[in-house]
């Protein structure tokens, strides 16, 4: 087995808080120059700029896990992540269909934009992208998993738009490939107080928000080889793969 430093919770410059400076080029160059294998983009409850960061970090080597940080009915906070275009564009149907169309305020919130290559802006989203979906966690769970997708709980020690702050625990019956914490506690810290989570696997990742945060924090995929099918693997403990929160 071979180790990866993966960082899979990223934002861009679509996201309203995502700084300026997040380009997909940035991005990309920061990630390279951090050591990081494995790159998630997560920005909130869109897609878009996925794709062109997944072509970019190819060149570097770099592994793209493509999706976006989901914000439930409930204001849970929720990764997903897709294996191929196809997939990531179903899904953003999805959440078009199911983001209320609150227009977003520039000088309250932030820009969301989308930019190219050379960072040239191709298009803004006109809708707040930090609202809430008018779907339940069990519903947005079901339909990554229908896509053949990941499905992890975001940064569940947080005490806000975290799936323990919002609903209290973490539902028995709720499909979830892991659970992410944040850089704030270590996973033995946390399992102190919530023993009942002792079965899952952790990851923890950056939430970049600026450039200087890419790869600051990661976790160590042990797998054969960079692949989608691989990261699963990983996540669940098979064949011997298997994620390390490092210390």
């Amino acid at each position: 087995m071979r180790k990866y430093r993966a960082d899979l919770h990223t934002h861009t410059v679509l996201s309203p808080c995502g700084d300026l400076e997040m380009s997909p080029v940035n991005i990309v160059q920061k990630a390279s120059e951090r050591g990081i294998d494995i790159l998630g983009i997560t920005d909130h409850n869109s897609t878009l700029h996925a794709p062109l960061i997944k072509e970019l970090a190819a060149k570097e080597g770099i592994m793209v896990l493509m999706g976006a940080e989901v914000t439930t009915k409930e204001e849970v906070h929720c990764l997903c992540f897709f294996e191929d275009e196809v997939k990531l564009s179903e899904f953003q149907k999805y959440l078009d269909q199911h983001l209320p169309k609150i227009p977003n305020d520039e000088n309250k919130f932030g820009y969301q934009v989308v930019v190219n290559e050379k960072e040239e802006i191709v298009d803004e989203v006109e809708c707040l992208l930090i609202s809430g979906l008018s779907q339940s966690i069990e519903e947005i769970e079901r339909k990554v998993h229908d896509l053949e997708g990941l499905f992890i709980p975001a940064h569940i020690n947080k005490m806000m738009n975290s799936i323990i702050s919002q609903l209290g625990f973490l539902p028995a019956d709720l499909n979830v490939d892991a659970l992410e914490l944040s850089h704030h506690i270590t996973k033995e810290e946390f399992l102190k107080k919530n023993k009942y989570l002792s079965k899952y696997n952790f990851i923890t990742s950056s939430d970049a928000h600026y450039i200087e945060n890419i790869g600051n924090t990661w976790t160590n995929f042990f797998m054969e080889e960079l692949s989608f099918c691989e990261v699963r693997k990983a996540l669940r403990s098979e064949k011997g793969r298997k994620v390390e929160i490092e210390k």
